[in-house]
């Protein structure tokens, strides 16, 4: 099956009707059926103490790629939003960009659920995070 929506589509939806996330500066690579890829370019207001990139942007990245994922399934539904966000760190990742994989893991008519994996760029195989997410899609009517 096809996703119902592009590359150029959910990064023109960040920028302009998602502004923290566009302002992050994250930038979807690939959209697939029930699958999102994205980047987030490292910038110094990224960090915390101890030289690391933040909680709460890697959370705001998972984020981000599960409604690609998400959308790329159903269209672009707009008022699909997070019921619940878990996420564990794995490691501390190095000052650099960041890249998440995103993928559905089920896609019902009310409910959808999956998981991301961040890593570092410059350590692919190392996951630096996994979030796992559930998004409540509106009913047709509501859409």
């Amino acid at each position: 099956m096809a996703a119902r929506v592009s590359v150029d589509e959910m990064n023109r939806i960040m920028r302009e009707e998602v502004p923290m996330a566009g302002n992050l500066g994250i930038l979807f690579d690939t959209i697939e059926d029930g699958r999102a890829t994205a980047r987030l370019p490292f910038r110094d207001d990224l960090l915390r103490p101890g030289g690391t990139v933040t909680g709460p942007a890697m959370m705001a990245m998972a984020d981000v790629v599960m409604y690609g994922a998400v959308l790329s399934r159903i269209g672009p539904v707009k008022l699909a939003v997070t019921t619940n966000l878990n996420a564990n760190f794995l490691r501390r990742p190095k000052p650099g960009d960041l890249l998440a994989d995103g993928r559905l893991i089920k896609c019902g008519r009310r409910l959808a659920y999956g998981e991301v994996t961040l890593v570092s760029a410059d350590a692919p195989d190392d996951p630096v995070c996994h979030v796992t997410c559930t998004y409540s899609i509106p009913p047709e009517e509501a859409r």
